[in-house]
């Protein structure tokens, strides 16, 4: 699980440099609104994010077809970008914040909180362990039974 925390991480910090500062570029060079802006640049480190936990963090993990994976991945994502927006949206129209600071506090807590909930939901039900096969690794079948 180790391993897999820390590739999760990389691949994370990743999407989050694709992400968190796209959402600037979005908002305040191409004047998207504050959730459109941080729906399409998290869209774009989506798309990488899935690539990068299939292919390398979770590459080991039982294969339940790449369409199954991917509507579940896209699933788990949109809960968590609800997170985030929420925490801008909130920021943004509640609190009558609307500046670079309050946009990027607001987007990171939804980005932390949303991590959490990638990380355990994609270890659930997106990217599972093998299944066990009752099948003794080959070190330890040497080592059973009389010497030869």
């Amino acid at each position: 699980m180790t391993g897999e925390l820390a590739k999760f991480g990389v691949v994370g910090a990743i999407a989050f440099i694709i992400s968190v500062p796209g959402a600037n570029v979005f908002r305040y060079v191409l004047d998207f609104g504050p959730l459109t802006s941080v729906v399409v640049a998290t869209l774009i480190g989506t798309a990488f994010a899935f690539l990068a936990n299939r292919f390398w963090t979770w590459r080991h993990a039982e294969r339940s077809g790449l369409a199954q994976e991917f509507f579940l991945f896209v699933v788990f994502n949109a809960i968590a970008l609800l997170m985030q927006l929420l925490c801008v949206g909130f920021t943004e129209y509640t609190l009558k914040l609307s500046n670079p600071i309050a946009l990027n506090v607001a987007n990171l807590a939804g980005v932390g909180l949303g991590t959490l909930f990638r990380f355990w939901s994609y270890k659930k039900w997106v990217f599972r362990a093998p299944a066990a096969t009752g099948v003794r690794p080959e070190r330890e079948k040497a080592s059973v039974g009389p010497p030869k």
